[in-house]
């Protein structure tokens, strides 16, 4: 099992056990947590599941895939250089622990 800590935009915490292979928003999906959408059901056709990538973990979640920049452009909250498409950050045993921070806005 792989730990994921969730942050709200008000600060609420939330951390979840995942089996490796999921990605950061079918979790979220999977256990309700607020602030990730997933309208398109991870087929990174949407920016419903933006996060910010705490910067200590950026390096190990990997580079943004092709076609992930375009997608963040529509994104409902600011982008920064640690904005990623939670349907595109599988987990493995490295990202036990992982936090993400949730944006205001995904719609």
């Amino acid at each position: 099992m792989v730990k994921v800590i969730y942050i709200a935009a008000d600060g609420t915490r939330t951390e979840i056990d995942a089996p490796e292979g999921e990605s950061v928003m079918r979790v979220a999906l999977a256990n309700d947590v607020e602030g990730i959408v997933g309208e398109c059901g991870g087929a990174m056709m949407c920016a419903t599941c933006h996060c910010y990538v705490e910067p200590d973990w950026a390096g190990r979640t990997g580079e943004r895939v092709s076609g992930e920049e375009d997608m963040l452009e529509g994104a409902a909250s600011e982008v920064t250089q640690y904005s990623r498409l939670s349907c595109q950050i599988p987990l493995t045993g490295a990202l036990d622990g992982l936090v993400v921070r949730l944006p205001e806005d995904q719609i």
